[in-house]
């Protein structure tokens, strides 16, 4: 294919030439003379592994060129890849002045070449994003201005993807070529196959999914990896005050691909709660700060916790309804368990704002409470027994809004669909794609 790479710092000098050595005629812009002249002569303007040599080989053969043109570049391409640049602005906001820029250029060089009838080829135009950028940037301020330059519809008179890169720097020329996955955020499935044909071969999982997902994939890849490094950070940070080898405990604790690196736990819901997490957690921050040791990550997890069953509060109160049910009470399925369950804790909060409560739980029976699980109830719900339900159909009768925070199959089958009371969804119902088109509908974190 005929591809111009647009902005050639790591990013894109390391996509122009892997993607010419796959055999694509590539041509790399930057508004950078030096760097463009350094692509011509076969150098690389990135100091990075194997780019040097890379770039020498495809320069030699004719697969990669260099201009500082956009029109040139664009005019001679089927598939513009977008690399600028998109740094922070002081205030950490997202500069988005180097996509605006060379997007209007796209958009002028666009409506040019579709004044001629087209540049001599079948091929629709297909612009695609690679720069980092917060989701809705693409949909919402890209494609407008696409759209407003070239007189015409994304989808349909041109195509546009977003199409995030997993190159980490040191060592982006061996992710290129192995990368851990493909994704393509796309509005047609035209431009989608563009995006697929240009990677044809490598190794990894495809993914085609809506634009605006694309885009906050790339975050959340950053987001946890970033993480990760604090959080291992801050436990060898407390390990090492407490006399502890940290590298011993992450030994054990990666070694762990049921719970710790694995799936678990990474699905957004409610908050979590029970007799471990919470106390495990407030314990370590506690040993942290005697040992004047600062773990502003592991510090925030509870807050944060906090702040999600707040969420579910405020959904309430934005219905502006007062006759509440709730499905479920324990911390999770399967146990009567109410310590520290953030199902307690958003009853509490409720019952004490004057809501007219009612909850089901099947394994929650007052006269079965024993020990510390009885006496942390009564301590945080006194009136439990008068707000227990003995069935489903008794909470829907009662309730205009109710909380599901359950999967209990007995719940589930009865939940109505688009009539009688709203539902705030606290655990993904298995059906919840199909509810969230449907009136009354509402779920927390999707």
């Amino acid at each position: 294919m005929r591809v111009s790479v647009l902005g050639l710092g790591y990013v894109g000098c390391v996509s122009a030439a892997c993607l010419a050595s796959m055999g694509h005629e590539v041509i790399g812009v930057d508004v950078n003379p030096a760097k463009v002249d350094l692509v011509n002569d076969g150098k690389a303007p990135v100091v990075e592994e194997r780019i040097g040599e890379l770039i020498a080989e495809v320069v030699r053969t004719g697969a990669l060129r260099a201009t500082g043109d956009v029109r040139e570049a664009v005019m001679g391409s089927e598939v513009t890849l977008v690399c600028v640049g998109t740094p922070s602005e002081p205030n950490g906001s997202l500069c988005t002045t180097y996509l605006e820029r060379v997007t209007e250029q796209i958009g002028s060089v666009l409506a040019e070449r579709n004044g001629q009838g087209g540049d001599g080829h079948d091929a629709r135009q297909t612009v695609v994003f690679r720069s980092t950028m917060l989701p809705g940037t693409c949909l919402n301020l890209l494609v407008p201005i696409l759209e407003k330059h070239v007189g015409g519809t994304a989808g349909v008179d041109f195509g546009v993807a977003v199409n995030p890169e997993f190159l980490r720097e040191g060592t982006s020329v061996r992710d290129f070529f192995d990368p851990p996955k493909t994704v393509i955020g796309t509005l047609d499935p035209v431009s989608a196959e563009a995006v697929a044909a240009l990677y044809d071969g490598l190794p990894g999982e495809v993914f085609r999914v809506p634009v605006p997902t694309a885009e906050a994939i790339k975050y959340a890849d950053n987001a946890f990896h970033g993480l990760k490094i604090g959080f291992a950070n801050e436990l060898g940070a407390v390990c090492q005050a407490l006399g502890v080898d940290s590298h011993q405990v992450m030994d054990v604790f990666l070694a762990d691909s049921k719970l710790n690196i694995s799936p678990a736990y990474l699905r957004p819901g409610f908050a979590f709660g029970g007799s471990c997490l919470p106390k495990d957690l407030r314990s370590l921050v506690h040993a942290a700060q005697r040992a004047d040791v600062s773990v502003p990550i592991l510090a925030h997890v509870l807050p944060s916790n906090s702040a999600h069953l707040q969420r579910a509060v405020e959904m309430v109160e934005r219905t502006g309804k007062r006759r509440v049910g709730l499905f479920g009470l324990s911390f999770k399925p399967g146990t009567d368990d109410l310590r520290e369950s953030p199902l307690v804790e958003l009853a509490e909060t409720l019952f004490g704002k004057g809501y007219d409560l009612r909850i089901h739980d099947a394994n929650v029976s007052l006269s079965r409470l024993l020990g510390a699980n009885r006496e942390y109830i009564e301590t945080r719900l006194p009136h439990l027994a008068d707000l227990l339900a003995d069935s489903v159909s008794e909470v829907l009768e009662h309730a205009e809004v109710c909380l599901v925070g359950t999967k209990d199959p007995a719940v589930l089958s009865a939940l109505p669909h688009g009539e009688g009371p709203l539902l705030i969804d606290l655990v993904r119902l298995p059906d919840a794609e199909k509810r969230r088109t449907e009136p009354g509908y509402m779920g927390l974190a999707w």
